[in-house]
């Protein structure tokens, strides 16, 4: 009996969907669990798996195509199934009144990235990829509706510089910061709300997201359960999925239910800058370099390692002097390196 195939619903946020590659053709075998389809979201690349088997009777899309959730993509049936034309375009006419969801045990699995880098030099036109569109409409999205404040302090991070270069520089400054900012959203947890309706409502869990720079664009996968995590655990799950977005194999689980981002140029040598909140979260941390400045000690001076640190958040859901509690917590747990127990 022929089967409908609709863009199911792949993440909670998901609206839409484009098609980027179709491996199959009319007539092709698919058993369930075969990818079919390659769809971009507004997250990332993944696989569309055939939740039956069956043999492709006819597909309603193209290349290209950027769809709504829920849009019919193809049809399956038997191996001699005659499917009626007249059956085919009544499927045509019909509204998916509910979103298809994808099949719990199937996850999708990310592709490879399918963005074309055209050659960059002056004079060019540059085309926006998917992922800069959605970007693009995200921050603007964020600058419209979230009327928000920004604070900015310097941390003394020279004993973590010796502690880190002691560890033979196996955690990151980030694993450092995102154990520090779990800890201080723990102590000052409307950091870590959103907006629903006339109430504020928490998360069960402190899921961290990390900004990383991929060929790509930038994604933000996301570290679950810092709180729970000592800095050797976060920097090992920052590693996994650092490497993930670097190869395009993220999941949409590594990119949900983060309530907060750390954003660290300071490896491009930015003293500070203030980031954008993503639309979803209260806040989000920029991390600038770690430069040598002279500091005044007992008459005299010396040299300290510095680290700006840019707190933007959501004026809605937290106040500044709140804000600037859980900032200047997360900068002294920072400056104090027997707050990263191993």
């Amino acid at each position: 009996m022929a089967k409908e195939i609709r863009l199911p619903q792949f993440g909670q946020t998901m609206e839409e969907g484009t098609i980027v590659n179709c491996p199959v053709k009319v007539g092709d075998e698919v058993r369930s669990g075969d990818c079919i389809f390659e769809i971009e979201t507004d997250k990332t690349t993944l696989e569309m798996e055939s939740p039956a088997d069956g043999f492709v009777k006819h597909i309603f899309v193209e290349v290209g195509q950027t769809l709504p959730v829920g849009e019919l993509l193809l049809v399956l049936g038997g191996k001699d199934e005659q499917v009626p034309q007249r059956f085919l375009d009544s499927l045509k006419a019909v509204v998916a009144a509910k979103p298809a969801r994808q099949p719990v045990g199937t996850p999708a699995v990310a592709a490879e990235t399918t963005d074309v880098k055209v050659e960059v030099k002056v004079g060019k036109i540059i085309p926006l990829t998917k992922k800069q569109k959605l970007t693009t409409e995200r921050m603007l999205k964020s600058k419209r509706e979230l009327p928000c404040f920004y604070l900015t302090v310097k941390a003394d991070v020279t004993d973590l510089v010796e502690l880190r270069i002691k560890l033979n520089k196996t955690i990151s400054y980030n694993d450092f910061i995102i154990r520090a900012v779990a800890i201080g959203l723990q102590k000052f947890p409307i950091m870590t709300g959103q907006l629903a309706g006339n109430t504020i409502k928490l998360p069960y869990t402190i899921n961290i997201g990390l900004a990383v720079s991929t060929p790509g664009g930038l994604v933000v996968p996301v570290v679950k359960n810092a709180h729970k995590k000592n800095v050797k655990q976060i920097a090992a799950d920052a590693k996994a999925l650092i490497e993930k977005a670097q190869n395009e194999k993220l999941l949409l689980t590594d990119l949900e239910g983060a309530c907060i981002t750390v954003s660290n140029l300071g490896v491009f040598g930015i003293d500070s800058f203030i980031p954008i909140v993503i639309p979803g979260q209260c806040s989000i941390l920029g991390i600038g370099r770690i430069t040598d400045t002279c500091v005044s000690d007992n008459g005299g001076v010396i040299i300290r390692k510095l680290m700006s640190m840019t707190l933007s958040v959501d004026h809605k859901i937290a106040n500044g002097a709140y804000a600037a509690q859980f900032l200047d917590f997360t900068r002294k747990l920072l400056e104090d390196t027997s707050n990263f127990a191993f």
